[in-house]
């Protein structure tokens, strides 16, 4: 009779035998610093791509979430978060904290970081699993949160297209504004850099790269 009574309850609450899959969130993290000083500098390319997604994707307007601006919505039926920290660079992962107390999200298949880069030309993108945080900032505030470099990474170029021109003080050229040219280098690929995410969302990070970095070099 015990042994009827236990499968009757048991199949009237299956939840008590059996654990059902939770749909977790994309999060689209993009690196920069808040500010109207900053908004076109090269450092602030990750917080460009948020907007144009949200802008594409017709998310509802940036509200402020914590320590960050963020803009909700679904893409092709994913649940997907686009997030800009306003700590500045060297704290942006403070973010993540809330996340990482969730069940059922992880890093390294739930998280993509748009970052600039200044060792890939300018117009390219490369997408990344893992690896270094290169000596950036806002990669090394990550890394530290996380206690971890399996991350999701998407850097896009900086680097100046002609070659002879110096950089000099890394600093105060990250900081420094896109020129009108550069800046259009960057706004044509904005459909390819927003194609690389949708493929990322929707089937995750290997297959990006297999798509796009081959694209991009």
């Amino acid at each position: 009779m015990a042994g009827l009574l236990a499968r009757a309850l048991a199949f009237l609450h299956p939840a008590h035998h059996r654990s059902e899959p939770e749909t977790t969130v994309k999060v689209i993290l993009g690196l920069g610093n808040p500010g109207r000083e900053y908004e076109n500098t090269r450092h602030n390319v990750g917080w460009m791509v948020l907007d144009h997604l949200a802008d594409v994707w017709r998310f509802p307007g940036w509200r402020k979430d914590g320590e960050a601006l963020t803009s909700s919505g679904t893409v092709n039926g994913v649940a997907t978060r686009l997030v800009k920290p306003l700590t500045y660079m060297n704290l942006s992962g403070q973010v993540l904290k809330p996340w990482l107390r969730r069940p059922f999200w992880a890093a390294a298949k739930d998280l993509l970081v748009v970052v600039d880069e200044v060792a890939l030309p300018l117009g390219s993108i490369r997408l990344r699993a893992t690896g270094s945080a290169g000596g950036h900032n806002g990669l090394k505030s990550i890394e530290h949160h996380l206690k971890s470099r399996d991350y999701p990474r998407l850097r896009i170029g900086i680097k100046p297209p002609d070659e002879r021109r110096e950089i000099g003080d890394l600093s105060d050229f990250v900081l420094g504004p896109f020129g009108k040219i550069e800046r259009g280098t960057i706004d044509e690929m904005m459909p390819v850099i927003r194609s690389a995410i949708e493929t990322f969302i929707a089937d995750g990070i290997l297959p990006a790269m297999n798509k796009y970095n081959s694209k991009s070099s």
